[in-house]
C-alpha cells in the first residue's frame, strides 16, 4: 500500500494561498500573491525538490492543475521539475473536466472512492498545493502525510487548510528542519481524534 502526501506551502496563520506569483490566485481581493519568493533559499529548494523526487504519481485539484497544466509541459526538461512532473502519471479531481490537456492526466470525480485503488498502484502520490482537495481528502482520513513548508509571514486574511475542516489529531514523524531565510520543514501523519485535558498541577 503506498501513501497519499501533501506537499504545502503555508503561512504561520495558515494561509495556502497563492505563494507563487500575484496572478496565481486573488479570489476575494487577496493581495499577498508571491508571498513565497522573500524565502527561498538554496536549502529549502533542495527540501522540496527531494520531495518531488519521491513522487509517482502527482494528485491537483482543478485550480492548481489549470496552473501547471499551463506552466510546465512548455519548460524543457533540463528543468529537473518539468521532467519530473511531465513524465510521471497525473490526476486532476473535477467534476466539470472530461478530458485534460497534458499529456499523461486522468480525470478522477469522486476522489473518496477512486483514491483508494490508485494507493495500491503508487508508492507516493503527491498532492502539490490543492487546498480545497487536501482539506476534502483530510475528512476522508485519506492523507498519510503532511509535508509542510511553513514560511515567517502572517496575512489574517487567505485561504486557510483547516477552516471548515473537521477536528483531527496530527503526529510529527520527522525532525523539524530550519532553512537560512526562516521557513521551516514539518511532516505530521494524522493521529486520530484531538484529545484533550488540562495541564499537570491544574
Amino acid at each position: 500500500m503506498g501513501i497519499l502526501a501533501v506537499d504545502l506551502f503555508i503561512t504561520l496563520d495558515g494561509v495556502y494561498q497563492a505563494p507563487g506569483g500575484p496572478e496565481e490566485d486573488p479570489e476575494d481581493g487577496f493581495s499577498y500573491g508571491g508571498w513565497q519568493a522573500p524565502y527561498v533559499d538554496d536549502e529549502s529548494g533542495a527540501a522540496i525538490m527531494a520531495g518531488i523526487d519521491r513522487l509517482d504519481a502527482l494528485l491537483l485539484g482543478r485550480a492548481t492543475y489549470d496552473i501547471f497544466a499551463s506552466y510546465w509541459p512548455n519548460q524543457p526538461n533540463e528543468n529537473p521539475v518539468a521532467a519530473k512532473l511531465n513524465a510521471v502519471p497525473k490526476f486532476v479531481a473535477s467534476h466539470g473536466m472530461t478530458e485534460a490537456a497534458w499529456a499523461g492526466t486522468t480525470v478522477i470525480t469522486d476522489p473518496p472512492t477512486e483514491i483508494p485503488p490508485l494507493k495500491e498502484r503508487f508508492e507516493e502520490i503527491h498532492i502539490i498545493g490543492s487546498g480545497n482537495l487536501t482539506r476534502h481528502l483530510l475528512d476522508h482520513d485519506l492523507v498519510d502525510r503532511l509535508n509542510l513548508f511553513v514560511y515567517p509571514i502572517a496575512f489574517g486574511t487567505g485561504k486557510r487548510l483547516f477552516d471548515g475542516a473537521l477536528p483531527a489529531a496530527f503526529e510529527l514523524v520527522e525532525p523539524p528542519v530550519a532553512f537560512p531565510k526562516g521557513a521551516i520543514s514539518l511532516v505530521y501523519a494524522r493521529a486520530g481524534a484531538p484529545v484533550t485535558g488540562v495541564k499537570m498541577g491544574d
